[in-house]
């Protein structure tokens, strides 16, 4: 069993995600040990990079801070691989085909299995493009999380099919963001998935408050978050470790 799927198998998984250096990158190392220790089951790290389309206003400024303030690729696998032996769970790195390549992709994932990094995911490769990454990643060992939204109807089953370590479910349409309802049928997605595969599914656009995600573990495996801590770091900056570790605790919580 990989440390991804591993992540899953006590109940319920809650899975935070964080923009590395935001706002600086000892903020972030320190992030991480905690988090793991309050609860997190899988944490995403956010690359940060200036055009990240799939995330909404509060993501983007996070990765602008975090640019400016000198947070290169190199600075945050540097960190990752200094801090993974005190973090005690999954790590996934969540970024964009462009930074990848940029750095090269077989060096990218390289770096990924050196660091104790078990996933990656990129939002903007479509599954018929994923073979420019999924070569290098299975190289390395390093998973490369498939993506359904809503709208994915049909190819629900294709993506399932060939996914690895757990299915992101997209719960809503556009970028990512705090909603006050989430909508979109949870159930009925995670039914398409597992009807062809045996793989966890957690859920994640969207999500920010503790009913939010009780409700949503009805159906899903899992539950991501990402704008709501993202927020907590910006209204604190280096100050933030209590409150999101709170936070952290909260939704685990809300999952047992």
């Amino acid at each position: 069993m990989t440390d991804i799927k591993n992540a899953f198998k006590n109940g319920k998984a809650f899975i935070p995600f964080i923009t590395a250096g935001d706002p600086d990158l000892e903020t972030t190392e320190k992030l991480l040990v905690a988090m793991s220790e309050n609860g997190a089951d899988i944490i995403e790290i956010g690359i940060p990079f200036s055009d990240p389309i799939a995330e909404g206003v509060v993501i983007q400024e996070a990765d602008l801070r975090s640019l400016a303030s000198g947070t290169t690729t190199d600075k945050i696998f540097d960190m990752v691989k200094k801090v993974r032996p005190m973090v005690k769970c999954a790590l996934a790195v969540m970024t964009y085909m462009n930074p990848i390549f940029v750095y090269g992709t077989d060096k990218f994932m390289s770096k990924c299995k050196e660091c104790g990094i078990s996933a990656v995911i990129v939002p903007d490769t479509p599954f018929e493009e994923k073979s420019e990454l999924s070569e290098s990643c299975s190289k390395y060992g390093v998973e490369l999380i498939s993506l359904i939204a809503p709208t994915s109807n049909d190819r629900i089953k294709m993506i399932a099919k060939e996914a690895q370590g757990f299915v992101y479910c997209v719960t809503s349409m556009g970028v990512t963001g705090v909603r006050n309802k989430i909508t979109t049928n949870i159930g009925e997605m995670v039914q398409l998935v597992k009807s062809v595969k045996d793989i966890p599914c957690a859920a994640g656009f969207g999500i920010s408050t503790p009913a939010q995600a009780k409700e949503i573990s009805k159906y899903a495996d899992g539950v991501i978050v990402g704008s709501a801590i993202v927020k907590i770091i910006a209204e604190h900056g280096k100050d933030c470790l209590a409150p999101v570790c709170d936070y952290v605790k909260s939704m685990k919580e809300a999952l047992l």
